[in-house]
């Protein structure tokens, strides 16, 4: 990338390079690949090199309704519950670290700065 953008790297042979490249490790979060399947069971296809995924779903008529009540929780800001909800909508989701409700401690300190 460096040399198609028309710079040089700076390294012990080319000590007056453009850009040094360090390599640090990978960062919280960063993954050494990229899954393109989500899931444990891929089918292969016609093509030895292409599978293709058969992921779990829920209907329409369940997704909807767990949508509504997950709507009915964001309405009253009720955070553990919409938490749960999501654990089980999303799969694989693990949420880490206690629930945290931003709003209500900003709304907390509004009130507290205003004399309430």
């Amino acid at each position: 990338m460096v040399e198609l953008s028309g710079l040089t790297v700076r390294d012990e042979l080319n000590p007056s390079g453009d850009i040094e490249l360090v390599v640090t490790g990978l960062r919280p979060g960063e993954k050494l690949y990229e899954e393109l399947l989500i899931g444990d069971n891929p089918k292969p296809t016609q093509h030895p090199r292409i599978m293709k995924a058969h992921e779990q779903y829920l209907s329409w008529p369940q997704l909807e309704g767990k949508l509504n009540a997950l709507k009915i929780a964001m309405s009253v800001n009720d955070v553990p519950v919409i938490r749960g909800q999501l654990q089980e909508l999303v799969s694989g989701y693990q949420p880490s670290g206690e629930v945290v409700d931003w709003v209500h401690m900003a709304q907390e300190r509004e009130a507290l700065a205003n004399g309430a």
